[in-house]
């Protein structure tokens, strides 16, 4: 049977920021991505709490570890359009005043715990479908891709690294080992069962290194900051 929504397929919901992801404990197990220039990182599983600390939400367990300020949302979108293999990936896309993105909570348990945890917010005002994105050229990663050559030492070491992401009003992180890189779909990914990160070929030019910190960030070709940064925990 059709995993299909019975509410809006997408809306622009006028809740408040805070009741928003005050629900995302309810909707099961999720996923928070975002993405910037090439650069795509991805928390899976159970979120098992979300507080909020000095203008900042903070969503917290085992599987996850996220912050979004709450003055960066400037709209909150709910989109129930995704629909792979007869099953619902719904969504609630937060942006910023100025139209730019900044994260996606996608729910993996289908529509009916999404909808019931969203329900008290309100339908929303109706919008129309996402746009499709337009095909891009794909390139496959070459082995001296430097996207890709800081995660293959980190996984050659066995070594245990923080793998962030930072944006304007957003903070993700990811600790562990790397199991493996796999270049793949234009991509460079690495593949958790609590993380993914998908990095565009070519989308790095350089990873800077901080002195003091050991962090490396990585910059595109016009020296502009991904967002993506990786160190290495002890």
């Amino acid at each position: 049977m059709l995993d299909k929504p019975t509410t809006l397929p997408r809306a622009r919901l006028d809740a408040d920021a805070r009741d928003v992801l005050a629900t995302l404990p309810a909707i099961g197990r999720l996923m928070v991505t975002a993405k910037h220039l090439g650069a795509t990182h991805e928390r899976i599983g159970q979120v098992e709490s979300v507080t909020f600390e000095s203008g900042w939400a903070v969503i917290a367990g085992a599987e996850h570890d996220s912050q979004i300020e709450l003055a960066a949302i400037g709209e909150i979108v709910v989109d129930r359009t995704s629909v792979m293999k007869d099953k619902a990936y719904p969504r609630i896309d937060l942006h910023r005043a100025d139209g730019s993105y900044i994260c996606g909570i996608v729910g993996f348990d289908g529509i009916e715990p999404f909808d019931a945890a969203v329900a008290p917010l309100g339908q929303g005002t109706p919008i129309d479908p996402r746009p499709e994105a337009p095909g891009g050229e794909r390139i496959e990663a070459s082995e001296t891709d430097p996207g890709r050559l800081p995660l293959e030492d980190a996984q050659a070491a066995a070594a245990s690294v923080v793998i962030g992401f930072r944006r304007p009003g957003f903070k993700q992180f990811w600790r562990g080992t790397i199991e493996t890189v796999k270049p793949a779909m234009g991509f460079i990914n690495v593949m958790r069962a609590d993380f993914h990160l998908h990095l565009k070929a070519g989308a790095v030019a350089e990873w800077r290194r901080d002195s003091v910190t050991g962090e490396r960030e990585a910059h595109n070709s016009d020296g502009e900051p991904l967002g993506l940064t990786l160190v290495r925990s002890h």
